[in-house]
């Protein structure tokens, strides 16, 4: 099986950060402060210097093509989901209803 991978806090990816920024501390350093491998704190960087604080979120599980992006959460409620399906089975239950009659019209003629 996989190796499981580590998830970090974004403070401490920001700590990682401002040590890079206003310490003036190299990234091996910081990596053995936190006890962080030094090429995800490289990773954290470069991150965070191409997207901003949002390079900083956890990015695992999403995806940037529909086509494979998991299914999200229906946002409707339940009561609205209720309503809708009822009214579709009032509706299926009508048209069964006048699909047997036109049948028993056509046995009767």
């Amino acid at each position: 099986m996989g190796k499981i991978r580590k998830t970090y806090t974004k403070e401490i990816k920001l700590k990682a950060i401002n040590l890079y920024e206003n310490e003036d501390m190299g990234i091996r350093s910081i990596s053995k402060e936190l006890e962080i491998g030094y090429t995800i704190v490289q990773r954290w960087i470069a991150h965070y210097k191409r997207e901003g604080i949002q390079g900083l979120d956890e990015k695992r599980g999403t995806s940037r093509n529909p086509l494979k992006a998991r299914d999200k959460k229906d946002h409707e409620s339940d009561t609205k989901k209720i309503s809708r399906l009822e009214a579709e089975n009032a509706y299926l239950k009508k048209l069964l209803a006048a699909k047997r009659g036109r049948i028993s019209e056509k046995k009767n003629r």
